[in-house]
């Protein structure tokens, strides 16, 4: 990004394919609808390439797209509670990796159908924090970086959204 800064604007398509599924990832699974994170991830490139100069270099690289992220889905209007109905499982193919057999395939469909749907149960935060320690596997110092809050308020956070989707996946399954 400091090449990018610097004038070199030919190196954001390198950061674009490095972090354009870790950031479509994300905002997916803070809406559930794939045009409109697909249209999101392309307006972040677009803000961090217009802010450029406003990166400091001072923290990582993805905590400032992230920031940038969040506030995207500020702007959108994204951040409220989103319908699951009608999102397929091809959608999910993130959360799904390669199957070895149809009934283990159909059985992991299943499960992530499941849990697709205990997470549009979750409130926005819950949904949030668990998709950057989950789903994109961020540590809690940076999540904490990300969100501008303590790394104990962060693990906090995630224990409680973990045991929420718990219980709603549990209720689901029944």
């Amino acid at each position: 990004m400091m090449k990018v800064k610097a004038g070199e604007l030919d190196h954001m398509g390198l950061l674009f394919q490095r972090y354009h599924r870790q950031l479509y990832g994300f905002l997916f699974h803070m809406t559930y609808q794939k045009e409109a994170s697909e249209d999101m991830v392309q307006q972040v490139f677009y803000k961090m390439l217009k802010y450029r100069n406003s990166f400091a270099g001072t923290s990582e690289f993805v905590h400032w797209m992230f920031a940038i992220a969040r506030n995207v889905l500020k702007d959108q209007g994204r951040r409220k509670k989103i319908a699951v109905v009608g999102v397929g499982v091809e959608e999910l193919a993130d959360v799904i990796p390669g199957h070895s057999n149809v009934e283990e395939q159909l059985e992991k469909k299943q499960a992530a159908q499941g849990l697709q749907r205990a997470m549009a149960k979750l409130n926005d935060d819950e949904r949030e924090i668990l998709s950057l320690s989950r789903f994109q596997e961020l540590k809690h110092q940076e999540i904490a970086q990300i969100l501008n809050i303590s790394e104990g308020a962060v693990k906090v956070r995630v224990h409680r959204a973990m045991s929420q989707l718990k219980e709603i996946y549990t209720n689901i399954e029944r």
